[in-house]
């Protein structure tokens, strides 16, 4: 089971960079499979480097920090 918590301890941790560049993230959910759902906001939600942030920095970051995180996707 994922802990939710140390999925938003990790979030805050990646929150700077990306609102340095006038973006954010929000945890959505995850499910039994681990899988994390975010939702990409602000300049994020429409960069064509998103999928790039979500896998090598978000997805990254998640799996290193959180056990059970297997990958994260971004929803609307």
């Amino acid at each position: 089971m994922v802990d939710k918590s140390l999925i938003e301890s990790a979030l805050d941790e990646i929150r700077p960079a990306l609102q340095a560049d006038g973006g954010n993230v929000e945890f959505v959910d995850f499910n039994d499979e681990g899988v994390v759902l975010v939702r990409l906001q602000g300049a994020c939600s429409g960069c064509p480097s998103a999928s790039m942030t979500l896998k090598m920095g978000i997805e990254k970051t998640l799996k290193e920090k959180v056990p059970g995180v297997t990958s994260v996707e971004a929803i609307m």
